[in-house]
């Protein structure tokens, strides 16, 4: 089968004729390298929101004390009780169903130039043209703050993204207060100091067909993020593994809870004393995973530095020169450090 014509890998999927994996998507999977999620080192940290929202102070103070470890440890966590109504979650899902499901040539129509940003962004892979390994995978990207954007087809879309898009803003941005107030900062810090008031967020979906051999290919190789903070919904079927003390932990949490890992800009602006998480989607032959992502950074023109309020608090050097975030998305983008740590080029 040429895989090159190949405009989507839910086409690919579907072929009768496809029993394993075509050799342009070869990817290996190491088995060794997963990690017991029986094992108590591997517990997933969990967030209660309703605690820092409306808990007593004492409640909120042990929530911001309990996230210094988890975003020096781990750089990832599940938030529960956030607010977010679970019909408007499965809604956003099952919208983002539709969209793949529509035949490929109205799909088609949402493909774009390689702008980072784009109003809006369908394709499958990464970059065919240059991907090395094909992903197993089709995604679109819809850019949804500052300025709204939306999918015109389903036409059901629209509305639920508009309404999930922003009470999963307000989710992202208790966080980063709370974040903010565990560096011992005010709680706007983060939100001022990163112009987050016309801060980049995007709504971006991924399309994972059952694959007929999951351990010889790969949904997104392993990569971190380039904003702050990322929120991550999914159905029923699990494919997120983080990396934690060197293994690979499939994520497994409640239906309607948030994944939440930070992201390059956090590390940057906290001068690596908070872990931008590496993670991965991995694949299986039993059904579909849809996840759908939503990134919140800094505004576009915003220069990220480590804090200078953090390096004199901590008396360090700062370990991150100072980037511009839509270079810094370019410079991610580029293909040249795939599957790289980004801040790495830009270490002081």
């Amino acid at each position: 089968m040429d895989t090159l014509k190949v405009t989507s890998i839910k086409s690919l999927a579907e072929s009768p004729a496809l029993n394993s994996v075509p050799s342009t998507y070869a990817f290996n999977i190491n088995p060794n390298e997963e990690a017991d999620p029986n094992d108590p080192e591997f517990a997933i940290p969990i967030v209660d929101m309703s605690l820092l929202t409306s808990g007593s102070p004492d409640q909120r103070s042990k929530i911001i004390h309990d996230l210094i470890k988890i975003c020096q440890e781990w750089g990832f966590f599940i938030a529960i009780n956030h607010g977010v109504p679970e019909s408007l979650m499965k809604a956003m899902i099952d919208a983002c169903h539709g969209f793949f499901t529509l035949p490929d040539k109205e799909k088609q129509e949402f493909k774009s130039g390689n702008d980072v940003l784009e109003m809006f962004e369908y394709g499958t892979s990464f970059n065919p043209a240059t991907d090395k390994v094909l992903l197993w995978r089709d995604f679109f990207k819809v850019r949804v703050h500052p300025e709204f954007y939306s999918l015109y087809k389903p036409s059901c879309f629209s509305e639920i993204s508009r309404e999930f898009s922003k009470r999963s803003r307000e989710v992202a941005l208790e966080i980063t207060r709370a974040i903010s107030e565990s560096l011992g900062l005010e709680p706007n810090y983060i939100y001022d100091a990163m112009n987050m008031d016309r801060g980049l967020q995007m709504l971006a979906a991924n399309y994972y067909p059952p694959c007929p051999q999951p351990e010889h290919a790969i949904g997104i190789p392993h990569h971190t993020d380039h904003g702050l903070i990322t929120l991550l919904i999914q159905n029923e079927m699990n494919g997120l593994q983080v990396e934690h003390n060197g293994k690979w932990l499939t994520v497994d949490g409640p239906t309607n809870g948030f994944f939440v890992n930070l992201a390059d800009q956090m590390q940057i602006l906290t001068n690596g004393k908070y872990k931008s998480v590496m993670h991965r989607a991995t694949l299986n032959n039993k059904a579909t995973r849809i996840s759908i992502a939503i990134p919140h950074g800094p505004s576009v023109d915003t220069i990220i530095a480590p804090a200078p309020e953090l390096m004199e608090k901590e008396g360090e050097a700062p370990k991150y020169l100072a980037m511009n975030y839509k270079e810094y998305i370019q410079l991610q983008r580029s293909g040249k450090i795939y599957m790289k740590y980004t801040f790495d080029h830009i270490r002081a």
